[in-house]
């Protein structure tokens, strides 16, 4: 699955996006099974609704993480991003509506700022990107600081209706949600920009001799990603009442969790939104679940690395190659044992 997914853009084939897709279906159907059976209180309509504005926040996140693993890299500026744009749209209208407006455009601003100085330092200066996106994370961290002093403030009306609002009877973070995956997905899959974008992630050197900018979409994807950072974080201080200076904190280990189990494989190469925003729901609804068993927290963080864990085993060993390479062991230790059995004397 791992090598086809990093092929894919340039051999054409869709076998990685039906097998990834159709596989966090089958497990998100499967959990949803589960949570009736064992716990039907989380799927009631009221967890249910609280369930999918997280999940619409998360699956933002992944987005814009799946993009920076498109390019073979990994962006953990995701809490301090995140932060940053819950505390600038908490803090800066201070409750007035009528400065909702300039706090959102002042939030992109500094995810812009963020996002080339992380593109500058992965893609350009080729910095290892766990250390340059680290670093960023913690200058966004003293912006943080500055400006909210550890003090939450509660959202503006205004953010709270639009971004938590229903519509049909639907959380307007669901519309959200759909409106941002058909862009991603159309830019990647339908234009040529986002055709060499996925055929730079999946091989630089190849890209390069063909004549592609290979630092250019190295370092733009994580201008994008910071934009969608961003998105999820003023979404985020729309969902909850009176956010806290780290409310991102808890997104960086999901964030990577569901880019993986959406398929998307961790060398680079082809995406996949729609599996990605899935596997958002999956793992915000398997949270769910087990919140409803009664498990303490800690348990629910170790279930959230046991799901990375298991997505990073389902896609990126070759499980063809382990059964062959057992089934030589075997035949080894049949004609060993075969071969003990001749040459011993009788008694």
């Amino acid at each position: 699955m791992a090598e086809t997914a990093t092929r894919g853009p340039l051999l054409g084939s869709r076998a990685s996006v039906s097998k990834g897709l159709l596989t966090v279906v089958i497990s998100t159907v499967g959990l949803y099974i589960l949570s009736a059976v064992f716990a039907p209180t989380s799927i009631t309509a009221g967890p249910q609704l609280s369930m999918l504005a997280f999940a619409s926040v998360l699956a933002i996140v992944g987005l814009g993480q799946m993009l920076v693993v498109q390019q073979g890299g990994i962006d953990l500026s995701v809490p301090g991003a995140v932060s940053l744009a819950v505390v600038i749209a908490s803090h800066q209208p201070n409750g007035d509506d009528s400065k909702l407006f300039m706090a959102v455009v002042m939030a992109y601003a500094f995810s812009l700022v963020a996002g080339f100085l992380n593109g500058f330092l992965v893609g350009i200066l080729r910095l290892n990107p766990i250390i340059a996106t680290l670093g960023t994370n913690a200058l966004l961290f003293g912006a943080v600081l500055g400006i909210s002093g550890g003090t939450p403030r509660v959202t503006t009306v205004l953010l709270q209706n639009i971004v938590h609002g229903l519509t049909w009877g639907i959380p307007n973070e669901v519309f959200f949600v759909v409106f941002i995956t058909a862009i991603v997905t159309l830019v990647l899959k339908k234009t040529a920009a986002g055709r060499r974008f996925e055929g730079v992630g999946s091989s630089g050197p190849a890209a390069k001799i063909v004549g592609l900018r290979v630092k250019t979409h190295n370092s733009l994807a994580y201008v994008w990603a910071q934009l969608l950072f961003t998105t999820a974080g003023v979404m985020l201080a729309g969902v909850t009442n009176q956010p806290t200076a780290f409310q991102g904190n808890s997104y960086l280990l999901p964030s990577v969790a569901v880019v993986v189990l959406g398929g998307t494989s961790l060398l680079g190469g082809r995406g996949l939104p729609l599996a990605t925003v899935i596997a958002a729901l999956f793992l915000t609804q398997l949270d769910q679940f087990v919140l409803a068993l009664g498990v303490p927290f800690a348990i629910r963080t170790l279930v959230q690395a046991a799901a990375l864990g298991i997505g990073v085993a389902a896609y990126t060993i070759n499980w063809s190659s382990v059964r062959m390479r057992l089934k030589e062991l075997l035949s080894t230790l049949r004609a060993s044992d075969g071969n003990e059995t001749t040459s011993s004397p009788p008694a």
